[in-house]
């Protein structure tokens, strides 16, 4: 597949307002693509900039015969998964969720969104 291919295929574009020590800005990613990223004044600034970042990274793994990552399929998820932990730990974390007034689930997604 060629580089151009790989452009048209629906990847995850991550395009994030940032407010920092450095002023306000878009800082733009690609989920799929370690490391490839860009930034922006504009929104469109950060979206032209992550297209030709895009490419170079692309050209670059093709050259050096390394694999493209195939686009997430977000489908493919049902958003639930099984995670075995220890005792004292599902302790801590229902007593912290019943402090904060909310189901044990709702804190979970908190603590490992943060």
């Amino acid at each position: 597949m060629k580089v151009h291919e790989y452009l048209k295929l629906p990847y995850n574009y991550i395009i994030k307002p940032i407010h920092d020590e450095s002023g306000f800005y878009f800082h733009a990613t690609v989920l799929e693509f370690d490391g490839c990223q860009s930034t922006g004044e504009t929104f469109q600034e950060a979206y032209d900039g992550l297209m030709e970042a895009m490419e170079g990274w692309i050209e670059t793994k093709l050259e050096n015969g390394f694999s493209v990552p195939a686009p997430l399929d977000s489908d493919r998820f049902s958003g639930k998964f099984l995670i075995r932990l220890p005792k004292s730990l599902h302790a801590r974390l229902a007593v912290e969720a019943e402090k904060e007034g909310v189901s044990l689930n709702q804190y979970t997604l908190y603590k490992l969104s943060h």
